[in-house]
């Protein structure tokens, strides 16, 4: 597949600080619609990239394109103004504000009336159904009224889904979204990314190698920085570096 046909296309890609190289001369290609896992021990550099991708840090060397768009130097905001969508591995919402406000906030941030301060967001029916629907399409719709600070750790992480598929994202980067549930939960939210549009390109970071593989087809494993494997799920449990490294066999 030719790189403007990939969803994502990272050639090269490297973060130092300092003398640490955080991310080492990563390159990976997804396809649309692809669901990708990136796995690998803690301290292997899968969120620092991640930070990359979302343009949150700037590149040390390489590049990154986007639906065949170079946007190696392109800001935060219009990266996801493109399309590109994330979460977070420790939850980042507005407690005192009800799921349904949050949601709201979600969808206003890529549209023109997040300029207009006078008029409620409320009074913008189409926002107001973008933000339901996308509560719908993570199980929250009966919970649109209740203030955030009321919800379990896993119903707000559910939220997050939400907010990230608020902005219609066609890319979505998701760090460990089964953070700190329980595993009835995680296996809960597995099945929730299992039913997401799929023409939504998803890359998912996830620690529980058994969870990040019912979601995902394809794996790359990363340790100190660097891809070690790159395959089928099947081909990288079997690997004998991976087993080795990632999983102490």
């Amino acid at each position: 597949m030719a790189e403007d046909q990939h969803a994502l296309a990272l050639n090269g890609v490297s973060k130092a600080f300092g003398g640490l190289r955080a991310v080492d001369a990563v390159t990976l290609a997804v396809r649309p619609g692809e669901r990708r896992a990136l796995i690998g021990p803690n301290g292997a550099g899968k969120t620092t990239l991640f930070t990359l991708i979302s343009g949150e840090l700037p590149v040390t060397s390489g590049s990154i394109r986007l639906f065949g768009r170079d946007v190696t130097g392109v800001a935060a905001h219009r990266r996801a103004a493109l399309g590109l969508a994330r979460t977070f591995q420790i939850t980042n919402l507005f407690r005192t504000l009800t799921v349904l406000e949050n949601c709201l906030l979600a969808v206003q941030a890529l549209e023109s009336t997040k300029f207009v301060m006078l008029r409620p967001l409320g009074r913008y029916r189409g926002l107001a159904d973008r933000a339901r629907a996308a509560l719908g399409s993570v199980g929250l719709g009966d919970r649109a009224g209740t203030e955030v600070r009321h919800l379990s750790h896993g119903e707000q992480r559910q939220l997050e889904i939400a907010l990230a598929l608020a902005g219609r994202p066609r890319v979505l980067l998701l760090d460990e979204p089964c953070a700190g549930l329980s595993p009835a939960e995680s296996h809960m939210m597995a099945d929730l990314l299992r039913r997401l549009d799929p023409a939504i390109t998803v890359l998912i970071i996830e620690h529980d190698m058994d969870i990040a593989l019912e979601i995902a087809h394809h794996v790359t494993v990363l340790h100190y920085g660097r891809v070690i494997a790159d395959g089928l799920r099947d081909e990288v449990k079997a690997n004998p570096l991976v087993r080795e490294i990632y999983l102490g066999a």
